[in-house]
């Protein structure tokens, strides 16, 4: 019993993520998995992974569908909940596209369903009839549930791919424009409609709306440099280049914590477009005991 669940338990975990995109939701959705899971009457289970699967996704919706009306009171904007992840394996590099914080910030948009239905089919192949099994709807309701997600993510996700070497790259230059007050370099790495999500959650001074603009977003950073951040000084903090959420990504500490976490998506030319920086305390527990998630 323990095997079986083990053998498909990150399996349940990426999709519970994907679903809910905070890695302490989707652990607890796991949790739930296990436990109806250990009191089943297993021997009635054709399909160990379609019947888990099923279980995962009916979890994960229920506790989306709570989540979401918590987030509408939110303080500032909601970012998801940052993961460190190894895609190195050729065989999961095609999945991290969809848990970087772009696609789960547009997939915050849809509905428990419509959600649920992308995430299988788009991130994990499976079928239709699959789906309509494990979210227990017809298959024509899943069709078209996955054609509105499709096309609504599509109208909203980036449009760009931007290899490891460059990311890497540009995100080095902009930490080191950023915490040294340059602002003529970081308006050479930025695009002129950049735009900067920070999320504190009211816990943490960070900026309550998106802010938008290259010269905005530069004097933003540049600030910074200059007193300290959550009272570290920026001198006393470190920066880790790490995989956060399938891309490169920066981890902030000092005083004996993780302060922060800054992904930034980049275009065609390599210009900065977005960036997300999270320093909500709450949501750096899994970046904080260091699970690198094979996602």
């Amino acid at each position: 019993m323990n095997d079986v669940f083990g053998e498909y338990r990150n399996l349940l975990f990426s999709v519970a993520y994907r679903i809910l995109g905070t890695a302490a939701d989707a652990e607890d959705a796991v949790q739930d998995a296990w436990v109806k899971w250990s009191s089943s009457d297993r021997s009635q289970v054709a399909d160990p992974k379609a019947y888990l699967v099923r279980i995962v996704s009916n979890v994960a919706m229920d506790r989306l569908r709570s989540a979401q009306v918590r987030r509408e009171t939110y303080v500032g904007p909601w970012l998801p909940e940052p993961i460190l992840t190894n895609t190195a394996d050729a065989s999961t590099v095609d999945l991290s596209d969809t848990v970087s914080m772009a696609v789960l910030v547009v997939l915050e948009t849809l509905s428990p369903l419509e959600r649920a239905v992308f995430v299988l089919k788009e991130a994990f192949g499976f079928s239709y009839g699959e789906i309509a099994d494990a979210v227990e709807r017809s298959e024509a309701s899943v069709r078209q549930a996955a054609h509105r997600a499709r096309e609504h993510v599509q109208a909203r996700r980036p449009r760009f791919h931007t290899d490891r070497t460059r990311q890497r790259e540009v995100t080095e230059r902009f930490f080191a424009a950023a915490t040294g007050g340059d602002i003529n370099t970081l308006m050479q790495l930025l695009a002129p409609d950049v735009t900067l999500w920070t999320d504190g959650g009211g816990k943490v001074r960070q900026a309550m709306r998106p802010v938008v603009g290259a010269d905005k977003v530069a004097t933003w950073f540049a600030a910074i440099a200059t007193r300290p951040y959550q009272g570290v000084e920026i001198a006393d903090m470190s920066a880790e280049l790490v995989e956060l959420n399938g891309g490169v990504g920066v981890v902030f500490a000092g005083a004996g914590r993780v302060i922060a976490t800054l992904t930034l998506d980049l275009d065609d030319t390599g210009r900065i477009v977005a960036l997300h920086n999270v320093a909500n305390p709450d949501k750096l527990g899994a970046v904080t005991g260091r699970v690198v998630r094979e996602i």
